[in-house]
């Protein structure tokens, strides 16, 4: 989804997941990617947008964009860095009803317009303005990770379950998704499927690409990317959604977008959604170290094959287009049954019980679809940023654990 109004702001309706690690470069703050040019801002323009940003704060006070919009540090700006952090808040100038606002447009933003983005981050996240996040995927010593060092839900009483590990990862050296033009696309598939084709040739992974680019040689038809769509493989139209649509990142479609899977289907890479890519893992099982330490070992794969370079903020870590991801970009998540908390048939009472236990609830197709037969909930944990990809796995581990129990003691 876009930046809108739930914790899961900037994560699409089918809920998949994965991205990268390593061999990812700071963006120096003061680099920007070439891409289509901006026209610096009139001063009737200038006044117009002051004049809706007033507007959407009195309307929609939850518009962070729109909160943490300082006129001051406005105009204090470059005319070419007016027009781009412009650019960044147009989802939000848009659609006011968005919880969030705004996206970042280049690799540096956040470090480039970090008077106006710390703010938002601060607010949506919880964390002081000058945080700074770390990355760190050794379970060793988080807390609440079992003696043994299995996550494993079945000493919970739990039956094996849909298990899902997904991150996302935008290149250095490209745009991000909702600059980037319909060439900026395609090149940056082209660049994907030079690695894909590595993975591919390799037993452990195999599969193939299938791209949604017109002419590509990889290009699957209509009625082969609905079935991917209904798999929960591949991801769907982005142009019905107004959010992403505003920002630019639905933009062109279907030019450079498709997905890579590999031969057992358990791992996945997203071209072209709202970042870059989107890499997962998942399986039907019991222990979530399986997909955890399966992404990790995947991602430092992909990350080695040269030209790939993966943008990273000194502060704020891994780069994504919407700052509800920014951090980690990581998502993980489990398809559990909870027919006692949603015997009313929906999942109001799982959410309540697991607001404060850090959970976010979903339906199985994503955010804002219903839960499965059996009251089946898609749950993970909230957190992205100043949190590490360790302690996020062990959060899912012990929210499950509470969950179970309130689950177990709950009337029908």
């Amino acid at each position: 989804m876009g930046c809108r109004q739930s914790k899961e702001e900037g994560e699409q309706q089918q809920d998949q997941q994965g991205v990268v690690e390593r061999k990812e470069t700071p963006v120096a703050s003061s680099t920007v990617v070439t891409t289509t040019s901006m026209s610096s801002p009139s001063s009737d323009s200038i006044i117009e947008t002051r004049a809706r940003i007033e507007a959407i704060r009195s309307s929609n006070p939850e518009n962070r964009m729109a909160k943490h919009f300082d006129v001051e540090y406005y105009n204090s700006l470059s005319d070419e860095d007016k027009a781009s952090l412009i650019q960044c808040c147009k989802s939000g100038l848009d659609n006011h009803d968005s919880s969030m606002g705004c996206y970042a447009m280049q690799p540096a933003d956040y470090d480039r317009f970090k008077p106006f983005f710390s703010k938002v981050i601060a607010d949506y996240h919880g964390v002081s303005i000058d945080a700074k996040h770390t990355n760190n995927w050794d379970l060793s010593g988080v807390e609440g990770l079992p003696d043994d060092g299995r996550l494993d839900l079945a000493a919970l009483g739990l039956p094996e379950l849909s298990m899902r590990v997904r991150v996302g990862r935008n290149l250095s050296d490209f745009p991000l998704p909702g600059a980037m033009t319909q060439d900026d696309r395609i090149n940056l598939e082209a660049r994907m499927c030079e690695a894909f084709a590595k993975l591919i040739a390799m037993p452990e992974y195999g599969g193939r690409y299938n791209s949604l680019t017109p002419n590509h040689a990889d290009h699957i038809n209509d009625d082969e990317y609905k079935q991917l769509v209904k798999d929960h493989i591949m991801f769907k139209d982005m142009a019905a959604d107004p959010y992403l649509a505003s920002a630019g990142i639905a933009s062109n479609w279907p030019y450079g977008r498709g997905c890579y899977v590999s031969e057992d289907r358990g791992f996945v890479i997203w071209v072209g959604e709202e970042d870059h890519l989107r890499i997962m893992c998942m399986r039907k099982g019991s222990v979530l170290n399986e997909v955890f330490d399966r992404l990790k070992t995947a991602l430092d794969v992909v990350s080695s094959i040269d030209g790939l370079e993966f943008a990273m903020s000194s502060d704020y870590g891994v780069v994504t287009s919407c700052p509800t991801n920014l951090g980690t970009g990581m998502r993980a998540s489990v398809h559990i049954p909870l027919p006692k908390l949603t015997s009313d048939g929906t999942d109001a009472k799982a959410k309540a019980v697991c607001k404060p236990l850090g959970l976010s609830v979903r339906g199985i197709g994503g955010e804002h679809t219903p839960i499965g037969d059996g009251g089946i909930c898609d749950i993970s944990p909230r957190a992205r940023f100043c949190i590490t990809e360790a302690e996020i796995i062990c959060a899912l581990y012990k929210g499950i654990k509470l969950l179970k129990e309130e689950e177990d003691e709950s009337e029908a």
